[in-house]
C-alpha cells in the first residue's frame, strides 16, 4: 500500500495467495510464533483473520473483523502487519492496551519474525512532563497538600530518569492525581518554540519520533484529533501511512462524534433562557414581555430531563417519551 503502486488483478491474487502460505507457517505448530510466545497454540479463527487482514492489505481495501474471546486479534492483525504493512499506524481505544502493543506484543511479534522495524508509542500532550510547567511549580512552592507534595516529589526525580517523560512510567503517582495538571501542559498553554526547554520537549520528541518510525501506536481520541487538526488547516499530529489498524474498533462512533459532532444540553438552554431574559430586561425592557418569551423554553427543557429514566444517562431523539413539548417548545 505504497505511493505509485500499480498491481493487476492477478498479481493481487497471487501475492494474497503467497501471504496465506506463509500465515499458515507463521501460526502454524512450530512456526516462529510458538518458539518464542509461551503457551502459544495454533488456532484456526486467528490463521483465517490474519489472511484476510493480509489480503485486505495487499488489495489496498478495507476490513471489519469481529473476532470472539480468544481468538488472538492482537497477534492476528500485527503478524500481516509487520511483514506487509509498510508505515503502519495502530489505534486502541484505551491507553492500557496502547502500552501494552508497545511495551510487550508488538516487541514479541517483532522478535519472533526478525522484522526490521521500529516502534513508536504516541499519546496526547496532557501524558507527557512539561520542563517548563514543572519547573513552574517546583519554584511556586504552594501545594494544597502533602501528599501533592510527596507526588511533586516523585515527579521530580522521575524526570531525572525518564527518557520519554510519559507519566504511565511513573507508578508511584496515580494517574488522577491533582498534580499532573500543574506539571503537564494543554495547546493553549504550551509555549511551542519559544520555550526554553524546546529542544528537550517530550512532546516535541516523542511527535518526532512518530514521523519517522515504522509502527506508531496512538489512541482513537489521539488519531481523530489529529484529523481534526488536518481539517482546520493546522499541522498534523501524525504522519501520513499505509496501513491503518483499529483495535477495539467499537469505540469509534462514540470517539468521532467527541471531534466532530455538535452536543446541546439542556443545561445550556437554561443557561440561555438566562441570558435572554437578563439582556432584555437590561437593553430592551420595552421590546417584550422577556419572562414570558423564556418561560416556554425553560419549562420544556425541564420538563425534557424529566423524560429521562433515572437508569439512562444517553438517549436517542426518537427514544424520548412522545409525551414531552420540548421540541414544539423550541419551534416556537
Amino acid at each position: 500500500m505504497t505511493e505509485d503502486t500499480s498491481i493487476t488483478i492477478a498479481e493481487s491474487a497471487k501475492i494474497a495467495g503467497t501471504h496465506d502460505a506463509d500465515i499458515d507457517q507463521l501460526f502454524g505448530p512450530g512456526g516462529p510464533l510458538g518458539q518464542i510466545v509461551g503457551g502459544f497454540r495454533p488456532r484456526m479463527a486467528q490463521t483465517e483473520m490474519a489472511k484476510a487482514i493480509a489480503e485486505a492489505i495487499a488489495q489496498q481495501t478495507t476490513l471489519i473483523a469481529e473476532a470472539g474471546t480468544g481468538t488472538g486479534k492482537t497477534f492476528a492483525y500485527l503478524v500481516p502487519a509487520l511483514l506487509w504493512g509498510g508505515k503502519v499506524i495502530v489505534s486502541t481505544g484505551t491507553k492500557n492496551l496502547q502500552d501494552q502493543l508497545f511495551l510487550r506484543d508488538i516487541p514479541t511479534v517483532r522478535k519472533a519474525l526478525s522484522a526490521p522495524v521500529s516502534i513508536a508509542l504516541l499519546k496526547g500532550r496532557a501524558n507527557y512532563v512539561c520542563h517548563f510547567h514543572l519547573e513552574r511549580t517546583l519554584q511556586n512552592g504552594r501545594m494544597t497538600s502533602r501528599e501533592d507534595t510527596g507526588h511533586l516529589r516523585e515527579i521530580s526525580r522521575f524526570m531525572k530518569t525518564t527518557s520519554s517523560g510519559d507519566k504511565a512510567e511513573l507508578s508511584k503517582v496515580p494517574e488522577t492525581a491533582l498534580i499532573w495538571n500543574l506539571v503537564t501542559s494543554t495547546r493553549d498553554t504550551c509555549l511551542g518554540a519559544e520555550c526554553q526547554y524546546y529542544q528537550d520537549c517530550f512532546v516535541m520528541k516523542a511527535r518526532k519520533e512518530a514521523q519517522q518510525a515504522d509502527i506508531v501506536v496512538v489512541n482513537h481520541h489521539l488519531f481523530f484529533a489529529d484529523v481534526a487538526l488536518k481539517d482546520t488547516g493546522v499541522a498534523e499530529l501524525l504522519p501520513s501511512a499505509n496501513t491503518i489498524i483499529f483495535d477495539e474498533a467499537h469505540q469509534l462512533p462514540e470517539v468521532a462524534t467527541l471531534f466532530f459532532g455538535d452536543t446541546v444540553s439542556t443545561s445550556h438552554i437554561l443557561e440561555l433562557c438566562r441570558d435572554v431574559l437578563a439582556e432584555g430586561l437590561s437593553h430592551a425592557r420595552d421590546g417584550a414581555d422577556w419572562a414570558k418569551v423564556v418561560m416556554p423554553v425553560e419549562k420544556a427543557a425541564r420538563d425534557l430531563r424529566l423524560a429521562f429514566p433515572q437508569d439512562v444517562v444517553r438517549l436517542a431523539v426518537n427514544q424520548i417519551a412522545p409525551s414531552s413539548v420540548f421540541f414544539s417548545a423550541l419551534e416556537t
